[in-house]
C-alpha cells in the first residue's frame, strides 16, 4: 500500500464515524492551499485531511486542496487565510519570525534534533503559538513536522571553510543567518521553486529534509547530502477565524477530530518518510552521509550562537518557552 493510500484508508475511518446519517445541505466549498508539491507527505496528508473534513461534515463542508504553491506561493498563504482570500491553509510559521520570533522555536539549531524531542518542544510552544495566532485572526488546527534537516551541496564538503560563497537556498530568518554564518550567500527560493533554481545555478545548496530533496529530484543537480540533524521544522494547518466562527458545534467537533488524525498520521508518515526519501537520494545518485565530526562541531559552534540570537529576539517569551521544554527531558 503507497503512502497515499494509508493516508487515505485512515481518513476514511474517521470520516465514517464522524459523518452518520446527518441530513444533507449545500456544501460550503473551502479553498486550501498548500507550497509543496502533491506527491509530499504534507500534501498527501493534506488531501486526506480534506477527505475526512468532507465524509465528517456530511459533506456540509468540502475542502478542494491546491498544493505545489499553484493558488498562492508558500510564504503569501498565511496572509491569503488571515484576510479572507482563502478559508484554510498550511504554512511553515518559521518563515514568518518577522512577525515574531517565538515562530521561529522549530528552527533553533540543534535545540530538538529528533523526533521526540520535537514533540516535547511543540508541546512547550503550542500554547504560545495559539495565542499568536489567534492575534492574527487564525485558528490552529493541526502541525506537522518534517524530518530533521540535512544539508545538500553539489560538492563534497568538509568543513564552514568549504562552504566560503556557495549560493544557499533559504527560506526563512534561520536558514538565512545559517548562510551568513557560513560564509555561503543566502537566495531566497519558494518550495516550488527548488528543482529549477539548482538547475539554472540561481542556488547551489540548501539545509532541508530528504523529503524535500527527494520530492524535487535535487540529484539531478547536486551531489552530497549531509545528514545534521539541525531541526525538524512543522508546517501549521490553519483556519480564517471568520470562517471559523461560521462553523456548526458538530462540524467542528469533526474537523477537529479530523485534524487531530492528520496530525497523527502526518507524524508517522513524516517518521517513515526520513530513511524512505534519504535511500530514494542515494538511489538517484547522490552521496547521502552523516557530516564529519570536525564539521559538525563547527556546525554546532554556529548553533550556539544562532540560539543566543533567537533567544534574544525572542525575549522572555523565547525564555519560557526553553524552560518549559527543558523541564520535560
Amino acid at each position: 500500500m503507497t503512502l497515499t493510500s494509508k493516508l487515505t484508508a485512515g481518513a476514511a475511518t474517521a470520516a465514517l464515524t464522524l459523518g452518520a446519517a446527518a441530513p444533507a445541505i449545500a456544501a460550503d466549498k473551502w479553498d486550501m492551499p498548500m507550497a509543496y508539491s502533491a506527491s509530499n507527505f504534507h500534501s498527501e496528508n493534506g488531501v486526506a485531511f480534506a477527505e475526512c473534513v468532507g465524509a465528517g461534515t456530511n459533506d456540509e463542508i468540502t475542502i478542494e486542496v491546491h498544493p505545489g504553491g499553484s493558488l498562492f506561493a508558500g510564504a503569501d498563504i498565511k496572509r491569503a487565510i488571515q484576510t479572507g482570500q482563502v478559508q484554510i491553509g498550511e504554512r511553515l510559521l518559521s518563515g514568518h519570525q518577522n512577525e515574531s520570533a517565538v515562530f521561529g522555536f522549530d528552527s533553533v539549531p540543534f535545540l530538538a534534533p529528533s523526533f521526540d524531542d520535537s514533540e516535547k518542544l511543540y508541546t512547550a510552544a503550542k500554547p504560545r503559538i495559539e495565542t499568536l495566532l489567534d492575534e492574527q485572526n487564525l485558528e490552529l488546527l493541526y502541525a506537522v513536522p518534517w524530518p530533521p534537516q540535512g544539508l545538500y551541496f553539489k560538492k563534497e564538503v568538509n568543513s564552514v571553510a568549504d562552504m566560503e560563497g556557495i549560493k544557499f537556498r533559504s527560506y526563512n530568518n534561520t536558514t538565512s543567518r545559517l548562510a551568513e554564518l557560513t560564509g555561503m550567500l543566502p537566495v531566497t527560493v519558494e518550495a516550488a521553486e527548488i528543482s529549477q533554481a539548482f538547475a539554472t545555478g540561481v542556488a547551489e545548496s540548501m539545509v532541508s529534509s530528504g523529503a524535500t530533496g527527494y520530492d524535487r529530484k535535487v540529484w539531478e543537480s547536486l551531489t552530497h547530502f549531509y545528514e545534521v540533524d539541525a531541526w525538524l521544522p512543522r508546517n501549521y494547518v490553519m483556519v480564517n477565524q471568520d470562517v471559523w466562527a461560521e462553523v456548526s458545534d458538530a462540524n467542528k467537533e469533526a474537523i477537529r477530530a479530523c485534524a487531530a488524525e492528520a496530525e497523527a498520521r502526518g507524524l508517522e508518515a513524516s517518521k517513515a518518510y526520513t530513511q524512505f526519501t534519504m535511500d530514494g537520494l542515494a538511489a538517484g545518485g547522490m552521496t547521502v552521509q552523516p557530516a564529519g565530526d570536525g564539521l559538525m562541531a563547527e556546525l554546532r559552534e554556529i548553533g550556539e550562537t544562532m540560539t543566543t540570537e533567537w533567544l534574544e529576539a525572542a525575549g522572555d517569551e523565547g525564555q519560557a518557552l526553553i524552560d518549559d521544554f527543558k523541564a520535560m527531558q
